[in-house]
């Protein structure tokens, strides 16, 4: 599938610098959308995407990725690993001796806040699309997929300059005018290198999650999108603290040249978020298993955390049809079955 945000934007993919911790929202006026002609060429192109591919596809009484929370019964179905054992259906259960659960009709008004990763971590891609565009079309597909009468989002967006809040609004019209502040976010990863290397400027993912919970929200739907890429997992218990009030889906963005090297000879690195640089020798068969196999353990590391938190996890690929990806994970949840909610990943080296 051909990117729409690539084909507009026309942006170079670069290499991962950092939102500053500490640093305040900025106000809803700071975050105004842009009227930028190439902007709004994305935005139209993004939705004719999202929606001609997935509208009509996920039916159900809220049109969603995650089967949403109520309070009235619905349906009954069999029982699968993974279910709440507080909606067993004991009439029917009793009936047909194989146990089972009655789904749930899903409330009207659904909240939903996403936490968008924008940071330079994501200003690259070896595939069809940048890691950034990618988190930006996850955003809208969550928002598509949810924007029904009465139903508001919002958004967080993590970027090099510091967090931003952009406030919920309901409807398309609100999810649009979101999306479009997105896009015109500045990047700062090529434009502003870091001279001297700064670990104190890694992401703070941990703090932005907990920026979450403040001011406290309606219940509804909190969505993580990042790539998880720190080896510091602190945000795991911001984000089981977030899940004890939200459903919370974490949306985990991966690029293949993250997973394996290739052997060209001696690379030149440089982490954007901290001006760390690196000679890496990737001729070296030895390093690229090495490699692989830390890569590989990470990703283990990011899955085990988030499911000890108890978020949903979506794994999206720059170099797969991630629309395939979201309707997969979103059929799983509507039957119950967490097994099949992640995509395979290729971790062999090359």
């Amino acid at each position: 599938m051909t990117p729409p945000l690539r084909q507009a934007a026309g942006t170079p993919t670069g290499g991962p610098a950092g939102v500053p911790a500490g640093v305040p929202a900025a106000s809803p006026a700071a975050a105004a959308p842009s009227t930028d002609p190439a902007v709004e060429r994305t935005l139209r192109r993004l939705e004719l995407t999202v929606l001609r591919r997935l509208d009509g596809m996920l039916l159900g009484d809220h049109l969603g990725l995650l089967p949403g929370q109520g309070s009235e019964k619905a349906e009954s179905r069999e029982y699968t690993v993974g279910d709440d054992v507080r909606r067993m259906d004991w009439a029917v259960t009793a009936r047909t001796t194989v146990p089972h659960v009655h789904d749930l009709i899903a409330d009207r008004e659904l909240e939903t806040w996403a936490l968008v990763d924008l940071t330079a971590s994501t200003e690259f891609g070896t595939g069809a699309w940048e890691k950034r565009d990618l988190a930006i079309a996850a955003t809208a597909a969550v928002g598509f997929l949810t924007a029904r009468t009465g139903n508001r989002m919002g958004a967080v967006a993590l970027t090099p300059a510091g967090p931003r809040t952009i406030p919920a609004r309901p409807g398309r019209a609100g999810l649009r005018a979101l999306l479009r502040t997105l896009l015109a976010m500045p990047r700062g990863a090529h434009s502003h290198p870091p001279r001297r290397p700064d670990p104190a400027a890694a992401t703070d993912l941990a703090g932005a999650v907990r920026g979450l919970l403040r001011p406290p929200r309606r219940r509804g739907l909190a969505v993580v999108i990042s790539d998880f890429q720190s080896t510091d997992l602190g945000w795991e218990r911001p984000i089981r603290v977030l899940g004890a009030r939200h459903q919370v889906l974490a949306v985990e963005i991966l690029d293949p040249l993250e997973l394996a090297l290739p052997s060209v000879g001696l690379l030149p690195v440089v982490d954007a978020e901290t001006g760390a640089r690196f000679e890496v020798p990737t001729s070296s068969r030895r390093l690229r298993k090495r490699y692989a196999a830390a890569a590989a353990a990470h990703r283990r590391e990011v899955g085990l955390a988030l499911r000890r938190a108890g978020a949903d996890h979506l794994v999206l690929r720059t170099d797969s049809d991630w629309l395939v990806d979201v309707v997969r994970f979103a059929s799983a949840n509507r039957r119950g079955r967490g097994a099949a909610r992640r995509p395979p990943v290729r971790t062999g080296a090359r």
